[in-house]
């Protein structure tokens, strides 16, 4: 849940007072916040490392300050070009989260003694295998690799699934196969295996105004974690007889921290929307957040009473398509979208009576619905402690890094 004891006036006073000197829009970090947030995911981790997913943050420098808290170990990354960067750059343990078929980049790896020692790559097919192979370009070093189990939930003799369509792998028997695939293929090094249950970790189950859906989604992932949970068991054990040197077992999520972590098959925890808490995270009862991540839009226009108009601001995110894939309106409260237009590609209306204190020039703060998204908006965020900025600090796309 957001934490509802955070008093938001004296939070727009601080955000206002500490970015005067700064022209919207803008995007900033409360690093008070981000580090707290940080703390409550390693209390919920209950001693497993939590290995951090850079799509939800997308910054070097966040990357950095929380990898280097106790508690924090590794990144979950998302394309293999990223992979290589952030290997290139220093870390010493980078996952891809799912499969690639960079062929250049793969050529990269296979060549490069240090990129090939710091990177993990995700595999669900023996013909991802094939692609690596043909890809290495003469590159000799060994691959290592990561096998991803399905974790989605299957009702009613499978006719119903609630889950991501990720990898193809659902069994141990099937996860096995291709542990033994990878064994038999010389040129791999089996070292992990990943379970994201994303239909637990990433489904709000307090939806207000939609009681009875809220109780149905907390029915079906109380089910959903006693089923993963024993399969999970049984796939790595499976595995384990296959490849007994296992490095890692990742599973988990920023909605699932706690009750991933006390399944003994799991070794590491994956997460990272749980340090900006964007405002689909509003809807769990699961952990309670503070949002770190917050955009300003400058006010340009007071159509009429109860209306100013911002500038832009139409960053909507990914997934299907919604309300709650809508950036929030958020400082000052109250504020909402015109229902006929919403967030605009170059200027947004916003409703309420909050606009009749604005004035043009003014900032609207909003939060976005997802996480690292925004970070894809801004070439830099401003990091606020207390009343100051006291940094500033380059996102990916600040460092001219578009990775997808």
């Amino acid at each position: 849940m957001f934490d509802t004891t955070a008093d938001l006036g004296a939070d727009r006073s601080r955000y206002d007072r500490a970015t005067a000197h700064l022209e919207a829009p803008l995007a900033i970090v409360d690093l008070d916040a981000f580090d707290a947030n940080a703390a409550d995911l390693v209390r919920r981790a209950g001693g497993k490392p939590i290995r951090v997913a850079s799509k939800s943050v997308r910054c070097r420098a966040l990357l950095e300050r929380v990898l280097a808290r106790d508690g924090f170990a590794g990144v979950l990354s998302y394309t293999l070009a990223e992979s290589l960067w952030l290997a290139r750059a220093g870390v010493p343990d980078v996952l891809l989260a799912y499969p690639s078929a960079d062929r250049p980049a793969y050529a990269e790896l296979a060549a490069d003694p240090k990129l090939a020692g710091a990177v993990t790559v995700m595999v669900d097919d023996p013909a991802q295998l094939e692609l690596i192979d043909a890809a290495r370009d003469g590159g000799r070093e060994e691959i290592r690799v990561c096998l991803e189990l399905d974790t989605s939930l299957r009702l009613f003799g499978g006719r119903v699934r609630v889950g991501a369509r990720r990898s193809p792998l659902r069994s141990p028997a099937e996860l096995a196969a291709l542990a033994r695939s990878v064994a038999r293929r010389p040129g791999f090094r089996l070292v992990g295996v990943m379970a994201y249950e994303g239909h637990v970790a990433g489904v709000g189950d307090a939806v207000p105004g939609r009681p009875l859906r809220s109780r149905g989604v907390r029915l079906m992932q109380a089910a959903a974690r006693r089923e993963l949970a024993a399969r999970r068991d049984a796939a790595v054990r499976a595995v384990r007889a296959i490849a007994p040197d296992l490095e890692f077992v990742n599973g988990g999520g920023t909605g699932s921290v706690q009750h991933t972590a006390a399944e003994d098959a799991v070794t590491e925890i994956a997460a990272g929307s749980g340090l900006f808490v964007p405002r689909l995270f509003d809807t769990y009862t699961s952990f309670t957040g503070r949002a770190a991540a917050l955009f300003a839009q400058p006010v340009v226009r007071r159509p009429g009473i109860g209306v100013v108009t911002v500038l832009g601001g139409g960053y909507p995110a990914s997934g299907a398509p919604g309300g709650d894939r809508l950036p929030q309106p958020y400082l000052p409260e109250g504020l909402r979208y015109d229902p006929m237009e919403g967030p605009g590609e170059v200027q947004t209306p916003l409703l309420g009576a909050p606009a009749d204190d604005l004035l043009i020039g003014d900032k609207v703060w909003f939060r976005h619905a997802k996480a690292g998204e925004l970070c894809e908006r801004f070439a830099e965020l401003h990091l606020v402690e207390g009343r100051a900025v006291t940094a500033t600090v380059p996102t990916y796309r600040g460092e001219g890094r578009t990775f997808l």
